[in-house]
């Protein structure tokens, strides 16, 4: 039976900081986040693309982090819920999340959140479309929807 390579080192930028870890060529950007880097934040889901739970940002886009190759992120910067508040200030996102009580068990805020930081970073001020769109591949099994369109187009505005 052929096998591929061993594990690599690979270098990385995680939540702004210069990483570097060792990962077989078949293991996930979370999972390395998770089990190597110790960030919890991102969650572990489905396991095959389809909650958007476990959604960071890869150059500034957001990727699903199951289905992606930690070795295909080889000098990246990867940004993850962990990363974004700033000198103990809530991002603003969160922020919003939080007065739009746009969350209930909380387990798809993380992804939800950074599909909405990715949308922002492109659309200062979107609407109520451009939120929805942007989390379209994001699942919140307790229905929060109609809130956390309501946060991002808050976040939208406090960023303004």
């Amino acid at each position: 039976m052929l096998r591929g390579p061993g594990a690599i080192d690979i270098s990385l930028t995680v939540n702004g900081e210069s990483v570097t870890v060792r990962a077989a060529p078949r293991r996930t950007l979370l999972d390395t986040l998770r089990e190597t880097l110790g960030l919890t934040g991102t969650k572990k889901v489905c396991d095959e693309g389809t909650c958007g739970a476990c959604t960071v940002l890869v150059d500034g886009r957001p990727v699903y982090a199951c289905m992606t190759f930690a070795v295909a992120c080889e000098g990246k910067a990867i940004e993850t819920i962990e990363g974004i508040a700033k000198d103990g200030e809530l991002h603003p996102v969160q922020r919003a999340f939080i007065d739009a009580d746009a969350f209930q068990c909380g387990f798809c805020t993380p992804g939800q959140i950074m599909s909405i930081v990715a949308l922002l970073r492109e659309n200062a001020t979107p609407n109520e479309d451009d939120v929805r769109r942007a989390v379209a591949g994001n699942l919140c099994r307790c229905g929060a929807y109609p809130n956390i369109v309501k946060a991002g187009v808050a976040a939208g505005k406090r960023k303004a």
